[in-house]
């Protein structure tokens, strides 16, 4: 743009640049020597022009070469009026550059930067109209490229346009200065119409939008992006109102798991490998024998034999799931391990490498826009001392470039933290899928080191852990960048003495280093303590109704709170760390100012402070300030982020079940095939089946039978890939359906659970439902088939559980069905009804291959084949007759089996007729094979049986009726709370978690404050005041040394009295920062101690409240919202809220002090400060709603993320039977992106106010400088104080607010503590005054007197006036249809249901008058579910060790357990394993019998305590109760009619009422009563 704005010189004269313009080109003195900032032509021709266009030129080609080998594909653009309007200024804008370039040619411009400059501007803007059409036609909806080519052009041409208007062209050529104003307009046209995106529905920038709320981030411009507009609609929403769930978009495409997952599994894998060249290491592990001649493998020794890794990789079985592992086939006497463990932090850098790249540019860029305010602080002192009239526009200038520097600050840095929020979301995206993955697939060996709990502390804790140190890491990582900025700069204003400063600051790292390592240490042990009480915890939820029944939760409580007590200790070493760092970094800035000054003052005699010096020197380093006081909050974070990455990564690479343990083909001759197979349960464990030889054809029913322990679960879990094998091969070929003996059931209605995820068909879903007995459950159900199952199936009995799992495996219609022991909670009639109509010749399955684990005798003769296991080992196979054709294992083992019935009364299975019958015939084949000749035992056995047999063909006819009466007699145990409290929600039994709303109550924060002790932490907080309020007298001490008249005087300067004056400036200026490190030491002490007690109160409560609470509340609230409080939310308050308190409290002050300085100085102020209050106000309220409400819903869309995985962990063998591990995977995803879109929303959240705060902060530095220039007295101190605590204002003013958010949002982890510290308890434990004696009840008896009682206040009464007297010594059966209150009963005998009205009386104390636990303790039950718990068997035994060695043996003899214990090596103290998995499901109902017999109370409560073992187990405890117990009063509540039909009474139930309670024999006698009636259908009269 030609303006001839200067003189030309002669030709001869230029050289280089100047010859090519034809004039100088850049003339110093007249820019600055004048009244207005005036450049030369040739400046404007080159620089203006070459800089905005050379941009253009090499972005754009940089971007046209992305886009065209990008793999992306979009769809094009339709042709908009946005568009149309691009193309159409673009053009006009070429044609105007060409009349410019015309005209220059007219008028002879000598210079030829003149053309070159117009040729380029040409060029470009015809590139800039084809870029329009490049981008519709490839999709883009909004360019950044071409956003900022715009903006730039419409800031450089600014001078242009003020040089024309200044030098007043359009009075000399008025067409050149309209053609030039036109340009200008055309292109702030630009800027606007890129300021909006093309509204599509195609891709943007290769995501398409989908979903039924799509995130506006997908289709906002460029400038929207930056500036997070697209987010005032959500924020006016929350302003507004509450938000809810479903106010939230989608998440955006890029941060969803599926993006994101399948790319950090490729890396894995490729890191795997990269790991494996390197060779693998084999650990030969020593053999020795014990004393019973087992072998027993001690640890490996390292052989340095480095073994050929390609021979030992393999691919996963399923090709569409990933594996984590080291493909290794491992062998017991081989193992082997890498020599260089794969790399987590490899594998995230490798995938998020670009981005963090990215960020940490745009966080230096943003860091150079701040240092940069102080150099212009210090020209503008520098201004304001050397002042003159004609040149006030420099000081303007200067204020100007304050804010200008300070916005792209603000926008670099709002960009750069908005793209660390995002790095962290995707962290903790691709660890939560990794952990789920490996948790599904690692080995039985790994099992033992890493436990349900464990696994889901690192998804829940340290997931979190890494994800919250990404959103900080960014800021920590320039801080050394910061750091020599600041000290360079510093060096050029005082010289070396900065290089004092920068001594302290060296000395101190080491320091921190050494801190940093002990952070680590203490970090990672308190990290083992946390899981070790998660998992406890975890444990305890699990188990609580047992505890509650036998009333150990003090015990249990005492465990949790030892654990946390060792926790404590390691936070309180944590918190002494956190002291030296707080103080360090706090008075670090002061001590470094205060050594750069003195080193100054006294190292030079005339040295004189000025105020330039001073207060660029204090902005610097209170620029410094916020980083090196983040600093120590960044090594805390990246101290627990490097513990929870190892951790995970330790996780990552631990064994996974081999995949050869199971081949699966689709060309076989067998449908499973079994050959010369050996399995173990882990690398450390003996061989628990050995040889097996097995080959099943296809549509076969095979039958696994054996003694207890022999190997049948065992070989189920070989066939299903479940166990190492050792040597050998199993193949299968098709679908596999499982069974398992203790029944899988998912939280989720009763059809989701049977249809499990196959497509819905009615008729073959009842067909299902018929064939498995369920739909009279249904019927009791409120909602049928859509009501809501609990967790583990807690509103289901044994028996549901198990015919619901029976029917997802009928209904899935798959080829192979593996049952393990499916028919044993069941009684005999549901049992025969669903082998008849399932599993038997002519069941629904007749077709199928079936492999059926049982106890039932009675179906063999109906089974294909026969296998029988004994030790281990395959002892026989062949059809029932090929078995029973001679004196073999299998005759054997019926042998065994009648005899052992025999003993036991043969009352298992023997009120159906038919089966009575089934049992006389194999009776009657088994005495012909194994008779001796004489006389045997087995002939009173048969006389039993013919007389069994003869009873119940006369009756044989109500056999039918039984059928369908019968069956329901398991559904019973929890019917009638079931129907209590789910017509109260028409199915729905979990409850929903509650969020809160509106602003969290000043009682929340009371209670954090109250937990922490009022009083220590009131003297913490009035030291850190004190603190503050000394460092900013210290800067006014400052401010007046740099203006004492005295130093000020150069003719004084080196004079005594000089010198004495700076020492003693200097002195108080150093007693000032003595002041301050006593305050911060005493307020750093009680802080932080404070806050570790804080958070062991609040725990403390909790555990307190939650062992207190009644059962409803564990029935009714999903135990993964509970460990979520207690795992994450307690680590909040552990680790969290401390230091976002302490941010909190220091950037509060330092805003309030930077305000009160400004208003000293610069009283006028006031008149901005006002409306700008206003504006922050008003901007406060928008942000904190939306804030608050959206980490709430986070929070609460957290803990179905814990619960589905901890339900996938349960039942992983049975998810991966049926192959639905993709689709357990993608809900994974689901639930995980779910959470992770308003953590999105919330980073968002925060960058929206940062772009606000810090535009209004950048006005306030810029208010600041004007209304001080505008002052005619003002001097440089006074600027200087004024401005330097001005610019801290820009990240403070932000962070402020951000802290303030944050702690609001995070104390809701203490509102969610609080809720449930505040739920409802039980009755008193213990009433101090009202104890009964210490042998109470002495004869154990028990009066019910009009007793009433419902589950909760304003439902319907269950139990509706019972009164009965039950004699010490007594037995009592209770029997009664579904509903009938028979479970409700013995849950008020106990007082886990209170009492409505009327009272129980034991042994003349009404029960409601004692306390919990003298009442509970006083009684013994043996229930249906064998509940055991991590710890030593003798802790299961007596958790108080109450008991002697000599009493607890002894109750192990009578619970047949003595033999077993004693072989085990470390006896009592052997490990039962979490939930007991150590032992069998026998073993642990025996273990439950020890407790009983243990107990030795006059009054014993059966709850159908052998509904769900084998006959074997059933015998054994059936028999120790009659002889143990034959002088107590038994209350049993009947599984089967018969084990009870020697008791002296029966109490027969219907509808909460007593409708029979006599002799069984007089009950008996009378055809009319219902008792008759039920024996009748029973088949038993």
């Amino acid at each position: 743009m030609a303006a001839n704005t200067t003189v030309v010189v002669n030709s001869p004269q230029l050289t280089g640049l100047d010859a090519f313009c034809g004039e100088v080109f850049f003339n110093e003195s007249l820019l600055l020597d004048n009244t207005w900032p005036q450049f030369s032509q040739c400046f404007i021709d080159t620089v203006v022009v070459w800089v905005t266009c050379g941009f253009f030129w090499l972005v754009m080609s940089c971007y046209v070469r992305h886009d065209m080998t990008s793999s992306e594909i979009r769809e094009p653009l339709p042709f908009s009026g946005l568009n149309a309007a691009k193309f159409f200024c673009c053009s006009s804008l070429a044609v105007l550059n060409l009349v410019l370039l015309l005209d220059r040619v007219g008028e002879g411009d000598k210079g030829a930067a003149g053309y070159v400059g117009d040729i380029i501007r040409l060029v470009t803007m015809a590139a800039a109209a084809l870029m329009t059409q490049y981008e519709r036609l490839h999709g883009i909806n909004t360019s950044s490229v071409s956003f900022i080519f715009w903006f730039l052009k419409v800031v450089f041409d600014v001078i242009p346009i003020y040089t024309l208007v200044m030098l007043k062209v359009y009075d000399g050529d008025v067409f050149k200065f309209v053609v030039f104003i036109a340009v200008y307009v055309l292109e702030m046209v630009m800027v606007v119409l890129y300021s909006f995106a093309e509204h599509s529905t195609a891709y943007k920038r290769g995501y398409k939008p989908v979903g039924k709320n799509p995130c506006p981030e997908v289709t906002a411009s460029y400038l929207s992006q930056i500036t997070f507009f697209w987010l005032g609609k959500l924020m006016i929403l929350g302003y507004k109102r509450d938000l809810r769930m479903e106010d939230l978009w989608d998440l955006n495409p890029r941060d969803e798991s599926d993006t994101l997952v399948p790319r950090f599994e490729t890396l894995w894998r490729e890191e795997v490998d990269r790991c494996m060249s390197k060779g693998v290491v084999r650990d030969e592990p020593s053999v020795s024998y014990n004393r019973s001649g087992s072998r027993v493998t001690s640890p490996a020794k390292h052989s340095r034999e480095e073994v050929n890794e390609r021979s030992y990789l393999r691919e996963p079985r399923n090709q569409g799931v990933p594996s984590y592992t080291d493909f290794f086939d491992l062998s017991p006497l081989n193992v082997y391990r890498f020599k260089n463990r794969p790399s987590l932090y490899r594998v995230l850098w490798k995938q998020f490498g670009r981005q963090m790249q990215i960020c940490i540019v745009q966080k230096l860029v943003s860091d150079v826009a701040l240092m940069i305010g102080p150099i212009i602080l210090g020209a503008l002192i520098s201004f304001v001392t050397t002042r003159k009239p004609e040149r006030e526009w420099q000081g303007y200038v200067l204020a100007l470039g304050l804010m200008v520097v300070g916005m792209t600050k603000t926008v670099f840095f709002a960009v750069s933290m908005y793209k660390s929020w995002l790095i962290g979301m995707h962290f903790r995206a691709v660890l939560i899928s990794a952990i789920y993955n490996k948790a599904m697939r690692i080995s039985n060996e790994s099992k033992k080191s890493y436990t349900q709990g464990d696994i889901v502390n690192l998804q829940s804790v340290d997931a979190q852990r890494i994800q919250e140190f990404m959103m900080r890491v960014f800021f920590g990582l320039t801080t050394p960048f910061q750091i020599l900025m600041a000290l360079v700069l510093i060096y050029v204003y005082v010289g070396y003495s900065v290089f004092t400063g920068f001594v302290i600051l060296v000395l101190l790292m080491p320091f921190n280093t050494y801190v940093a390592g002990l952070q680590r240490k203490f970090q990672e042990r308190n990290l083992r303590f946390k899981d070790i009480r998660v998992k406890l915890v975890n444990e305890i939820l699990n188990g609580m109704k047992v505890l509650k029944l036998y009333a150990w939760e003090p015990s249990f409580e005492k465990r949790v709170e030892k654990i946390r007590v060792r926790e404590i200790a390691y936070l309180l070493k944590i918190a002494i760390l956190y002291l030296c760092t707080g103080v360090c970094w706090n008075i670090a800035p002061f001590l470094v100012t205060l050594g750069t000054f003195a080193t100054f003052i006294l190292s030079q005699p005339n040295a004189f402070l000025d105020p330039g010096k001073a207060f660029v020197t204090l902005a610097l380093f209170n620029i410094l300030r916020v980083p090196m006081d983040f600093l120590s909050t960044i090594i805390s974070f990246s101290v627990q982020a490097n513990v929870s990455m190892k951790r995970i990564n330790k996780f990552l690479c631990a064994e996974e079940m081999n995949t050869d343990n199971l081949d699966l083909v689709k060309d076989s001759a067998f449908a499973i095939n079994v050959d010369q197979a050996t399995f173990c349960w882990g690398k450390s464990h003996t061989p628990a089946l050995k040889n097996i030889q097995l080959q099943i054809p296809e549509g076969r029913l095979v039958a696994v039978v054996g003694t207890v322990g022999a190997g049948k679960s065992s070989l189920i879990n070989a066939m299903l890939g479940e166990m190492d094998k050792q040597k050998g091969r199993v193949t299968m070929k098709g679908s596999v359906a499982y069974v398992a003996q203790q029944a899988w059931i998912q939280n989720a209605t009763v059809r989701d659970n049977i249809v499990f995820s196959k497509a819905y068909r009615e008729d073959k879903y009842r067909t299902v439902l018929t064939a498995c007995q369920l739909e009279r459950d249904l019927d009791i159900l409120a909602a049928g088939d859509m009501t809501e199952i609990g967790e583990k199936g807690t509103n289901l009995s044994g028996g549901q559980k198990q015919r619901v799992s029976v029917a997802r495996a009928v209904y899935s219609d798959s080829d192979i069905y593996l049952m393990d022991d499916p028919l044993s909670a069941v009684d005999s009639h549901v049992g025969k009804a669903i082998f008849k109509n399932v599993i038997g010749p002519k069941g629904l399955l007749q077709k199928k291959t079936r492999v059926l684990v049982t106890h039932g005798v009675h179906w063999l003769p109906l089974v294909d084949e026969i296998v029988v296991l004994s030790g281990g080992r395959i002892s026989e196979v062949g059809s029932y007759a090929d078995l029973m054709q001679h004196d073999g294992p299998f005759a054997q083992f019926l042998k065994t089996y009648f005899t052992q019935e025999m003993e036991s009364g043969g009352e298992d299975e023997d009120e159906d007729p038919e089966i009575l019958a089934m049992k006389q015939k194999i009776l009657d084949q088994v005495e012909s094979v194994t008779s001796d000749g004489g006389a045997t035992s087995g002939d009173d056995l048969r006389g039993r049986y013919l007389r069994q047999r003869n009873r119940s063909r006369k009756k044989s006819e109500g056999f039918e009726r039984s059928l369908s009466r019968s069956m329901s007699r398991d559904r019973s145990v929890k019917a009638e709370q079931l129907k209590a409290e789910e017509n109260q929600s028409h199915g729905k039994l979990i409850s929903t978690e509650k969020v809160e709303t509106g602003q969290v109550s000043w009682k929340i924060y009371w209670t954090y404050m109250k937990a922490a002790g009022p009083l220590p932490f009131a003297v913490a907080l009035v030291c850190f005041g004190g603190f503050r309020a000394v460092s900013v007298i210290a800067n006014f001490w400052l401010s007046q040394w740099t203006e004492d008249p005295l130093l000020n005087n150069q003719s004084q300067w080196g004079s005594e009295p000089f010198i004495d004056t700076n020492h003693n400036y200097l002195l108080y200026y150093g007693l000032m920062g003595l002041a301050q490190l006593v305050l911060l030491l005493i307020y750093n002490y009680f802080y932080w101690t404070r806050m570790v007690y804080a958070g062991q109160k609040l725990h403390d409560s909790l555990i307190q409240r939650l062992f207190h609470a009644p059962m409803s509340f564990f029935d009714t609230t999903p135990l993964g919202r509970v460990v979520n409080r207690v795992s994450r939310d307690i680590e909040v308050v552990d680790s969290l809220l401390p230091l976002l308190f302490r941010d909190c409290m220091s950037t509060t002050a330092l805003v309030i002090a930077t305000l009160l300085v400004i208003l000293i100085q610069t009283p006028a102020f006031a008149a901005v400060l006002v409306p700008l209050m206003v504006i922050y106000c008003v901007i406060q309220r928008f942000y904190i709603p939306t804030s608050r409400q959206v980490k709430r819903i986070e929070a609460v869309t957290r803990s179905p993320i814990f619960s589905h995985f901890s339900e996938s962990l349960s039942g992983v063998a049975t998810i991966k039977a049926y192959r639905s591990l993709p689709r357990f995977v993608a809900e994974s995803k689901r639930r995980v992106d779910h959470n992770q879109k308003f953590y999105y929303a919330t980073a968002a959240s925060i960058r929206w106010l940062q772009i606000w705060l810090d535009g209004l902060a950048n006005v306030i530095v810029f208010a600041a400088a004007v209304f001080e220039l505008l002052s005619s007295s003002v001097s440089g101190g006074s600027l200087g104080l004024s401005v330097s605590y001005a610019l801290q204002v820009s990240g403070a003013l932000t962070y402020m607010v951000r802290q303030i958010s944050d702690f609001e949002t995070n104390i809701v982890s203490v509102e969610r503590l609080n809720e449930y510290s505040s739920i409802e308890t039980e009755a008193e434990w213990i009433k101090q005054h009202r104890r009964p004696l210490p042998n109470w009840p002495v004869k154990g008896e028990l009066i019910m007197e009009n007793y009433q009682t419902r589950y909760r206040p304003g439902l319907d009464l269950v139990l509706k006036g019972l009164t009965c007297k039950i004699k010490p010594g007594e037995k009592i059966g209770i029997v009664g249809r579904t509903g009938a209150g028979k479970s409700s009963l013995t849950l008020a005998l106990f007082r886990i249901l209170e009492a409505a009205g009327g009272a129980i009386i034991i042994d003349g104390i009404n029960i409601a008058d004692i306390g919990l636990h003298d009442l509970r303790s006083r009684l013994t039950i043996l229930p249906q579910d064998p509940v055991l718990f991590s710890g030593s068997l003798r802790f299961n035994l007596d958790p108080f060790d109450q008991y002697s060695d000599e009493d607890i043996w002894q109750a192990l003899e009578r619970s047949h357990l003595k033999t077993f214990t004693s072989n085990l090596h470390d006896r009592l103290d052997y490990e039962c394993g979490e939930e007991g998995q150590n032992l069998s499901v026998g073993q642990r109902q025996l273990v439950c019998l020890a407790r009983t017999l243990l107990r030795r109370t006059k009054i014993l409560i059966l709850d159908e305590a052998t509904a769900a073992v084998d006959m074997e187990t059933d015998t054994l405890i059936q028999n120790t109760i009659r002889l143990a117990f034959h002088n107590c009063t038994i209350v049993t509540i009947a599984h089967r009619l018969n084990t009870i039909m020697d008791y002296d009474r029966v109490m027969v139930m219907d509808d909460g009422r007593i409708k029979e309670f006599d002799s069984p024999d007089h009950l008996l006698s009378n055809d009319e009563s219902v008792f008759y009636s039920m024996a009748k259908d029973a088949g038993l009269v």
